[in-house]
């Protein structure tokens, strides 16, 4: 599906099967001379389709388009790869570009979650499951690394680039000042809540992530356009709601926690989450992942408010409330 949101400017619908997110908005802009892919989508056959038929409804030619990728997921980078040229440019965080090293594995994140509590014998089973590994690009794409601040211009569009950590350390929106438009990846999204997770206690997502909303408030914004989903929305009342949510979110942990000492997957298994499951245990094992990760980002956030006491003395990492069930 391709649809016209503004002078050349135009939103292809990527389908991500069996992904709640359902779908990827990836944006393009025709710029005469060259055009720019805004997020591509899995590296899956059903998604290239998808891509090709709109690109081909679109008549870009590959051979003059080059991409930027707000962020690592793989729904956002793993067809660029396949979609890219030899002319190509591919725009991404120098911060997240690390991920696609070659000596970066998925080993210290399998070991963050055993020591979280994560069942040792479901970890592969996850790692297995997990989007990132099955649909990720099968080489690493050649970049042109950006940073905050940087401008990525094409046609009459002049998109600034902001760092907006959180959802991924390295996220990158993109700003069109004279056109008010706000490119939003999966830093503000409307119809669902963009997952903040956490995978190591050198990072605070959660408090990255407040802070980062914080940053682009008040930008003058008419239409804002975000990785998935509608966005019919206000920027301000948007980022009032979703920072209200992680506050009760972080209260909810506080909640599981109460008098006890629990593990991090223990917590996220008392968390209520929008998901058509009864019992925990019936939950898909990548669901559990993300869950995990989630509540770990609030305990971090929660530890560094001083309310919850990490304990790293044992073989499992636990939290328990400073001072009783407070209210932020």
């Amino acid at each position: 599906m391709v649809e016209n949101l503004a002078k050349n400017l135009y939103r292809i619908i990527i389908p991500l099967p069996n992904s709640p997110l359902k779908d990827l908005n990836s944006y393009v802009i025709k710029g005469g001379d060259r055009n720019l892919i805004i997020d591509t989508g899995f590296n899956r056959t059903v998604c290239y389709e998808a891509m090709q038929q709109g690109l081909n409804e679109l008549a870009i030619d590959l051979n003059r388009t080059d991409f930027m990728l707000t962020h690592m997921h793989a729904d956002h980078t793993g067809l660029v790869e396949r979609l890219a040229t030899d002319s190509s440019r591919i725009f991404f965080s120098r911060i997240d570009s690390q991920v696609f090293d070659e000596e970066n594995s998925w080993q210290p994140l399998i070991d963050f979650a055993e020591i979280n509590g994560f069942p040792a014998d479901e970890l592969q089973r996850a790692l297995h499951s997990h989007p990132g590994f099955k649909y990720s690009p099968a080489r690493k794409p050649v970049f042109t690394l950006i940073e905050d601040g940087d401008i990525i211009e094409c046609g009459d569009y002049r998109l600034r680039c902001i760092a907006t950590p959180g959802h991924t350390q390295g996220h990158i929106c993109l700003y069109e000042e004279r056109k008010k438009l706000f490119f939003t990846g999966d830093h503000i999204l409307f119809d669902i809540t963009p997952h903040i997770e956490s995978w190591a206690y050198t990072t605070n997502s959660l408090a990255d992530y407040m802070d980062s909303l914080d940053k682009v408030y008040n930008l003058e914004v008419d239409m804002v356009l975000p990785g998935h989903r509608n966005f019919l929305g206000d920027l301000k009342s948007r980022i009032d709601e979703l920072k209200a949510h992680h506050r009760d979110r972080a209260d909810e942990v506080l909640d599981v926690l109460g008098d006890k000492t629990m593990n991090g997957y223990e917590i996220a298994a008392g968390m209520t989450w929008d998901i058509d499951c009864e019992r925990w245990e019936d939950f898909p094992i990548a669901q559990k992942w993300f869950a995990t990760g989630e509540a770990i980002a609030h305990l971090r956030y929660l530890e560094s408010e001083g309310r919850i006491h990490r304990d790293t003395s044992g073989k499992i990492v636990t939290f328990r409330s400073v001072n009783g069930r407070q209210t932020g």
